[in-house]
């Protein structure tokens, strides 16, 4: 009798896989820590319909097309939306007694469990891939979890919430009263906020109070988007809610407060940084959601051209030497530097990192948070730092002179050092380390690369159409008739997976700047930013703009979309 296949030998038999491709896999998993059909899919080599398939097949089990299946509502209503999104199943159908759910893992013995207990009735299954589900759950339960949150808002308005008004100006601040009945709407009301963030890939949560509304709105790609507002009478108890989950005082009312959330969410682990500041109408909150997986990134998931690719990896492979990552806050930074990070830590190499605040933890690597209040600020740091023998250094920024030189003279003393600065592009980081003090022999000999980022958004991939720019367009984006005629330009038109935006996840854009013999000289002379990056583009330097272009050219991004975050400069065209 011939062995059964897995799904990997199904998509190798089938044509899809390659034994190479999966050996890729496999070392991406050891790396990340994500499981094989996540590390096939970021590696681009199938999909998640071609892979739930073959685990259908392995299994037996059938495979269903989510698109476009009608559901009866009895059905969903079998399943709550909260259970159907924790354990990413939906309610398909009834044969006789059994409920027979749609999942991507047949093999979660633990789901199943948990459904049985719950139902009281057995359990069969059908397979679908996780990102089908996951869309067929926000079709069937509403467009997206937000008409859950604006549920209980509807739900919250009839109920009387008893709080105590704490003494003080405008007396915005409330601490919530003892009883569960009052209590458990805004907890639930929080809960729900977060959750929904989370799910639609928020990168922030913005609670803003006005004169007769509480504002709440999410960062979703670098975009905000406006949720349902709350009436007024609700802004005391959720920002008590917050700050005490946050461990903050919340009878301060005057000074802004920084802290921190941990929660787990399903299988997620999340981390929030939660910054609060006064204003005129009651203390706004943001909180910035520090998601794990965000980070498990290798350098070729990046988005590197083939040429910069080659040139960062030959960067990070020097021994010593300071490599600057530069950019706006939001701009990917700290997942560039985390991903090089992941390709140089091995048991043979000793990593320290200084930051404010450590937002990610990465196993193996020795992180040390920056404390101002006790005088541990990141000279002092990195002083010490270098009594531990480390390989590599990370410098969360170099802020001052005093960071900057240390940095330095760790880089001439043998060490690998990585940091940030707050410039537009690359060549401006040597005038800014100028600028701040350091001599300009000492950049020019220190120095090996700096890297400018952006992050654009992808086009959705479920909604995209091929689309033909206009001549101004393509004029405005400085392609010629020749390139046009080599593109493939893609929009989307808006659906349930990108919330109608036509864009679903963003990808960066990148400005690699090689300190080649003639930039150091010039570094050294001390000559202006424009002479160093008239040099630096024709040694081959690419700029932000034109990466972005080359992006937007093969359908990843639109050109509209490069051209809200990048422009040429005069002398680059």
């Amino acid at each position: 009798m011939a062995k059964r296949l897995n799904y990997l030998g199904i998509l190798n038999r089938d044509g899809l896989l390659s034994r190479t491709q999966v050996q890729e896999a496999q070392e991406l998993m050891k790396k990340t820590g994500v499981k094989m059909p996540e590390a096939l899919k970021q590696l681009g080599y199938v999909n998640g319909e071609q892979i739930a398939k073959a685990i259908a097949e392995e299994h037996g089990k059938r495979y269903v097309d989510l698109k476009d299946v009608a559901i009866r509502p009895a059905v969903i209503e079998l399943i709550s939306e909260s259970i159907a999104r924790e354990n990413c199943v939906l309610p398909y159908e009834e044969d006789g007694d059994a409920l027979i759910v749609v999942v991507s893992d047949p093999d979660d013995v633990e789901v199943f469990e948990k459904l049985r207990f719950i139902l009281q009735r057995p359990i069969e299954s059908v397979v679908s891939s996780r990102e089908a589900i996951q869309e067929a759950v926000n079709q069937h339960y509403g467009q997206n979890v937000g008409e859950s949150a604006d549920s209980m808002i509807h739900e919250m308005t009839d109920t009387a919430i008893n709080f105590t008004v704490v003494e003080g100006a405008g007396g915005d601040e409330a601490q919530a009263g003892s009883g569960s009945e009052s209590d458990a709407p805004i907890v639930r009301l929080c809960d729900q906020s977060i959750a929904e963030a989370v799910q639609l890939r928020a990168s922030d949560i913005h609670i803003e109070p006005f004169e007769d509304r509480v504002r709440i709105r999410y960062r979703i790609d670098g975009a905000l988007v406006e949720r349902e507002a709350l009436p007024k009478r609700f802004q005391g108890a959720l920002m008590s809610r917050f700050k005490i989950l946050a461990k903050l005082d919340i009878a301060e009312r005057r000074r802004t407060q920084d802290g921190r959330i941990k929660l787990t969410l399903g299988e997620k682990e999340l981390d929030l940084r939660v910054s609060v500041i006064p204003t005129n109408h009651g203390q706004s909150i943001v909180m910035r959601i520090l998601d794990k997986d965000n980070i498990r990134v290798s350098l070729v998931q990046l988005g590197f051209s083939e040429r910069d690719y080659k040139r960062f990896t030959h960067l990070i492979a020097r021994p010593n030497g300071i490599i600057l990552v530069t950019g706006p806050t939001g701009s990917g930074k700290t997942t560039s530097l985390y991903a090089a990070l992941n390709e140089l830590n091995t048991p043979t190499r000793k990593i320290i990192t200084a930051e404010d605040p450590v937002e990610y933890y990465l196993p193996g690597i020795n992180q040390v948070e920056i404390k101002h209040q006790i005088g541990l600020d990141f000279a002092a740091v990195i002083r010490s730092m270098l009594r531990q023998a480390p390989n590599v250094i990370l410098v969360g920024e170099m802020r001052d002179l005093e960071t900057a030189s240390m940095g330095i003279q760790a880089s001439l003393t043998g060490h690998l050092v990585f940091s940030t600065l707050h410039t537009n592009d690359a060549p401006s980081a040597i005038t800014r380390l100028v600028d701040m003090g350091v001599p300009g022999y000492l950049v020019a000999s220190s120095v090996i690369g700096i890297m400018a980022q952006r992050l654009v958004r992808v086009v959705c991939p479920k909604c995209r159409r091929p689309y033909t720019p206009s001549e101004a367009e393509l004029r405005a984006a400085h392609i010629t008739p020749e390139m046009a005629a080599k593109a493939t330009f893609f929009k989307g038109k808006g659906c349930v997976n990108c919330n109608k935006t036509g864009y679903r996840g963003r990808r960066a854009i990148f400005e690699l700047m090689y300190m080649s013999p003639k930039v150091r000289e010039l570094t050294f002379k001390g000559e202006t930013t424009t002479v160093i990056r008239r040099v630096a583009r024709s040694e081959g330097m690419h700029v932000l703009f034109e990466d972005g272009i080359v992006k937007a050219m093969k359908g990843i991004t639109t050109i509209e979309e490069v051209m809200r975050v990048a422009r040429l400069e005069d002398d680059d065209v």
